[in-house]
């Protein structure tokens, strides 16, 4: 099978801004080649971000304004694709496909009393296809919840596709937003991989950066470096969510649990700490949620050599430094460290699940969603003029 480009598009709960990963690829599944050509992140203009916080809040959303914020992003999703391709100096002509994640703006793993199960990514991929004439997947995690799945973590698909041994086990930890891990074990089939959301990654640091600050993250962890760890509030934030901690994979969670109501508790009940503690000690919180996964729910099972660390949190050199504290019988390295990009990790992930969509193959791996079985991912929209 001959070489195609892609373009992989992803934003996250971070809600930061939109990754681009412009890539080459070759065959499918397990014969899958790619390449990465190019990489661009494009930040959303504040009244965007400003938008999607408010479609996010119970209170302040409206059917409006999520209407309008779909179609909106989808011209912010086209103009990343244009710029990645003209950086790369690519016309978008010479695109195959494109593979967008979406906005979450709502997601719900689990039935209630009075609601099902629901996941909802936003950024209207019909205008995305008109914009640059190329086919979009989209919609990808609906599929699997269909099937009795959360429908996150997706990425472990392409974790085994792109990172297993035969030597040696490896842990993928995302720290995005939300953490999240994918457990590859030595020597492993994908009936043997399984993923899981660890608890929050940057959210807790972010939103308490924002909040004292006025900052949009702790900087290589410089102000978390300067606080001290106060251990009786990371002992009480866990009970807060513990019902999340204690549940056995596969799980998965996000901002309604670690979001802006999280922030504010900790605001309320430790805000006479100093600043630079709170920050310190959200970020031994990050940490701690990470090792005690691990030591629950992996350790016990599969001997591990590798955590290889990749999004946001990969840059903060003390939390880096934190789990290396917690976690000293293994090798901790970041994506960089094996020849990877952290930040264009995601957006591959998607454009590698968009090619497996396209050549019929399921994309989901049900140890780590929980769905029943393996299904193919994702909505297909065709280029508008069909000239490719």
């Amino acid at each position: 099978m001959s070489k195609r480009l892609a373009v992989g598009l992803m934003s996250g709960t971070s809600v930061d801004g939109v990754d681009a990963a412009l890539v080459s690829i070759e065959g499918a599944s397990i014969d899958t080649v790619v390449k990465l050509v190019h990489y661009s992140t494009t930040p959303f203009p504040p009244q965007v971000k400003k938008k999607i916080y408010e479609v996010m809040s119970p209170s302040d959303s409206s059917t409006p304004l999520l209407s309008s914020l779909h179609f909106e992003l989808g011209d912010v999703y086209a103009d990343s694709v244009i710029k990645v391709c003209t950086e790369a100096g690519i016309s978008v002509d010479e695109l195959s496909f494109i593979g967008s994640h979406g906005q979450t703006v709502y997601h719900q793993p689990f039935h209630t009393e009075d609601s099902v199960a629901s996941t909802l990514q936003i950024g209207e991929p019909g205008v995305i296809a008109y914009r640059t004439n190329t086919q979009v997947v989209s919609n990808f995690r609906s599929m699997d919840m269909a099937a009795g799945g959360e429908g996150a973590p997706l990425v472990p698909y392409t974790e085994f596709l792109l990172y297993r041994k035969k030597d040696g086990g490896r842990l993928l930890q995302n720290i995005g937003g939300i953490g999240n891990v994918t457990v590859l074990p030595k020597d492993c089939s994908l009936e043997d991989v399984y993923a899981f959301d660890t608890g929050p990654g940057n959210m807790v640091i972010d939103g308490l950066c924002e909040k004292l600050y006025h900052r949009s993250f702790d900087e290589n962890g410089m102000i978390a470096d300067r606080g001290i760890i106060h251990h009786e509030a990371v002992r009480e934030w866990f009970v807060w969510e513990q019902e999340f901690f204690q549940k056995a994979p596969p799980k998965s969670t996000g901002r309604e649990l670690f979001g802006e109501i999280f922030v504010k508790r900790i605001l309320q009940e430790y805000g006479h700490l100093p600043k630079e503690d709170l920050v310190a000690t959200a970020t031994y919180f990050t940490a701690l949620t990470i090792s005690d996964a691990y030591k629950t729910y992996v350790f016990p099972e599969h001997s591990i050599n590798e955590v290889i660390i990749g999004g946001g949190g990969s840059y903060n050199g003390t939390l880096l430094r934190m789990l290396r504290e917690l976690l000293p019988d293994v090798t901790i390295l970041i994506q960089e460290d094996i020849g990877y990009s952290s930040d264009a990790k995601e957006a591959i992930a998607f454009a590698l699940l968009a090619n497996e969509t396209l050549n019929g193959n399921p994309g989901n791996v049900p140890g780590a969603t929980g769905a029943e079985k393996p299904v193919i991912l994702g909505s297909i929209t065709p280029s508008p003029i069909n000239s490719k």
